[in-house]
């Protein structure tokens, strides 16, 4: 465990994720930090609409997740950020093809009483990372690109 100062609470990286922790100025790009999650969260939120799953946020929490207001919420993306003077730094991690047994030794993200999934999982066989990584690249753009 490596104790690190940003938002959030304990999470897992690991094979099988796309961890991304995109660098920007918000300052100089005129966006809170609350917008520029709230922009990471539609990123992967506008990815998993693509393979047909419907993601959304949890009302209190940070990250992505599948049937967030029930008693079967689970997250599919943890998302961590800190800014210093203004500059970001950490991001997100999205389980794609993660082994969710490393979940089990951590209360992930401080919840004790919610679950982690995958897209594996979520859609019962191997996805291709690169493909996910192409489709993410994009919708980061669509978030994106008209504050850059």
């Amino acid at each position: 465990f490596y104790p690190i100062d940003r938002g959030g609470d304990i999470t897992y990286h690991g094979p099988g994720q796309i961890v991304g922790y995109p660098i920007l100025d918000l300052e100089n790009h005129h966006i809170s930090l609350k917008q520029y999650i709230f922009k990471l969260e539609e990123t992967i939120i506008a990815t998993l609409r693509e393979y047909q799953i419907d993601a959304t946020r949890l009302q209190g929490a940070t990250g992505v997740w599948l049937d967030a207001e029930t008693k079967q919420a689970r997250k599919i993306c943890a998302i961590g950020v800190k800014a210093s003077r203004f500059v970001t730094m950490h991001g997100f991690a999205f389980n794609i093809n993660t082994n969710l047994n490393y979940f089990q030794y951590i209360n992930p993200c401080g919840f004790t009483d919610k679950g982690v999934t995958s897209l594996r999982k979520e859609l019962n066989y191997t996805i291709d990372i690169e493909e996910v990584k192409q489709k993410l690249k994009q919708n980061l753009y669509k978030q994106f690109s008209e504050i850059l």
